[in-house]
Formats: C-alpha cells, sequence, structure tokens
C-alpha cells in the first residue's frame, strides 16, 4: 500500500485526488495539508511514501517545504502537481529533492502512474515538461517559448518594479489597489520564477535579467 499525504490550498484539487485513490487498492491517502507548513508537521507524526506537493501555498511554498521534507524524510518521494510550468522552476524543484512534475491538467491514468513510478525510484513528468526540460539541456538555440528563465506578467513587473524601489508590501497594494494578501501571492510567485530566497534576490535577478 502506498502512503501519500496531499499537500494544496485548493480543496477542489484534494478532493479529486482522494476520489482517485479511491478507486485503486494500492493507494492510501494518510493526510491533508494546505501550505507546506502543515505538510511538514504532518510528516513528522504519519509515516508517508509519496507527498504530491503544489508549489504556490500560502505560510509556505512547495519550493522550501520540498527542501525541509527531503532533508527530514530522506527516503520520502515528492513528487509536483502544479500550474506553474517554468523550466526554472522544475529545475529548482527537481534540485530541492522532488521526483516528479506534473501539470495540474493531467489524466487520472498519468497521476496513479507517476505516483506508481516515483514509488519505485524512477522519475515521472508530463510530457510538456519533459519537452521544456529537453529543449532546456538542448545545444540548440532556445525559442523564446521554451526559454530557461521564466517569463514574468505586466503585474508581477510592475510590484517587482516597485520592490526595487524598495515599497513595502503596504504601500504597494495601496499604489496598485490591490489587496495586501495579492501583492504577497505574486511576491511568492517571483520569488519562485526567479529562484529567489528573499527580496535581496529579488533585486539581484531583476538587475541581472534586466526585467525592468
Amino acid at each position: 500500500m502506498i502512503k501519500i499525504l496531499i499537500a494544496d490550498d485548493h480543496r477542489l484539487v484534494i478532493d479529486g485526488l482522494l476520489l482517485m485513490m479511491r478507486e485503486v487498492e494500492d493507494m492510501q491517502c494518510v493526510g491533508e495539508a494546505a501550505n507546506g507548513r502543515e505538510a511538514l508537521a504532518l510528516l513528522d507524526v504519519v509515516p508517508a511514501d509519496v507527498l504530491l506537493l503544489d508549489i504556490n501555498m500560502p505560510e509556505m511554498d512547495g519550493l522550501e517545504c520540498c527542501r525541509l521534507a527531503h532533508e527530514r524524510h530522506p527516503n520520502l518521494k515528492v513528487l509536483v502537481l502544479s500550474m506553474m510550468r517554468e523550466v526554472s522552476l522544475v529545475k529548482a524543484m527537481l534540485k530541492q529533492g522532488a521526483s516528479g512534475f506534473l501539470l495540474k491538467n493531467a489524466g487520472k491514468d498519468e497521476v496513479l502512474e507517476a505516483i506508481r513510478k516515483v514509488t519505485e525510484g524512477k522519475q515521472a513528468f508530463s510530457a510538456d515538461v519533459l519537452e521544456s526540460l529537453m529543449n532546456s539541456f538542448s545545444n540548440k538555440p532556445a525559442k523564446a517559448s521554451a526559454s530557461p528563465f521564466p517569463t514574468i506578467s505586466r503585474r508581477e513587473k510592475q510590484i517587482l518594479q516597485l520592490i526595487v524601489d524598495e515599497k513595502t508590501t503596504s504601500e504597494i497594494a495601496e499604489e496598485l489597489f490591490i489587496s495586501f494578501g495579492t501583492v504577497e501571492t505574486h511576491r511568492r510567485n517571483l520569488l519562485l520564477k526567479l529562484n529567489a530566497r528573499n527580496t535581496a534576490g529579488l533585486v539581484k535577478s531583476a538587475l541581472e535579467y534586466d526585467l525592468l
């Protein structure tokens, strides 16, 4: 029996995964978490073989959770399930110990097969993710759409500029007429996309890659 812990901040995703597992006899969900911090707490008390992990979550994102989970539980297999597909992010998750990376448009059979593969010590990727990875390692000139460095949205670019200008989260929210939480979400996305650990890292990446 494969024991699985799910970490995702969307109830609909968790319910869908639970429904999948009920249809097979070799998998059991042993815990559910809404963020990385909850997932780590559960892993300390509930034995699990596989962690199904989202990336963009409140309190602690999937990147940090993956790193800490791998450090504390070396035998745990981490399978990422995300809507984010940037090659740099995929590589960052693999570097932190993930065994696979699926997009959230994956079908039931693909998800179940991926869980079994990582349990066996293999890697598992959505076809689009694998293609992007292969392109990034190719010696051929990378296409714009397959650039190893992620594209940031117009709103993310606005927020990045304000961060570089040393604006606080509250000041950014007020200036752009959006909520504090929305700014924090965009900031987390930027940290993930630019593979930065803090604000200083964001500023460094903005200057290094001429994003502004």
